[in-house]
């Protein structure tokens, strides 16, 4: 099997690419840390409740809207529940999960940080596209994300994060959130 190297407009276009994505997820964990004390997936998780009817979802359906593994969530709604901003409770129709409820403490905290999120997500994005580029951007993501999913893929259950389990030995806990 041979390596398929990039090409020089590939290189370029990756590495740009890298450059980008790791400004901005700095640009809006600084913002949130700063209005919020808070990470970036913190506030999606937060979000992402808010959205929800009832403001609240199973703990695997949270995992999969923010493409993460179910420990990642796991440790960040264990955070967010100390700071009384969300609540784990059982699942009535499904007994081996829980579900992520947003307290209004939460809510509070998600409207009070949302106007500064949303300038700077549009200040460090949005603002510097054309309207066109915006929903070219737009097909871009779409096309990567649904050839990474499984779906896609045709890949085994493991390959999607929000379906992989923990290894014991990272520590990380075996049962379903």
């Amino acid at each position: 099997m041979t390596t398929r190297w990039l090409t020089p407009e590939e290189q370029r276009a990756w590495r740009a690419y890298i450059a980008a994505s790791q400004l901005l997820e700095d640009a809006i964990d600084r913002q949130l840390q700063q209005e919020a004390g808070m990470p970036h997936l913190f506030y999606s998780v937060l979000a992402n409740l808010s959205d929800a009817p009832e403001r609240r979802l199973r703990m695997t359906d949270l995992a999969e809207k923010l493409k993460i593994t179910r420990s990642r969530l796991t440790y960040a709604v264990t955070r967010l529940e100390r700071d009384g901003m969300v609540r784990r409770e059982d699942c009535s129709w499904d007994k081996r999960s829980s579900l992520a409820s947003l307290t209004d403490e939460g809510m509070a905290v998600l409207e009070r940080t949302a106007p500064g999120h949303v300038e700077t997500v549009r200040a460090t994005l949005f603002d510097r596209l054309t309207p066109e580029q915006v929903g070219q951007l737009e097909a871009i993501c779409t096309g990567i994300a649904r050839g990474l999913q499984e779906e896609e893929t045709g890949g085994a259950a493991e390959d999607v994060p929000w379906r992989r389990r923990s290894s014991p030995c990272s520590g990380g806990s075996e049962a379903s959130p």
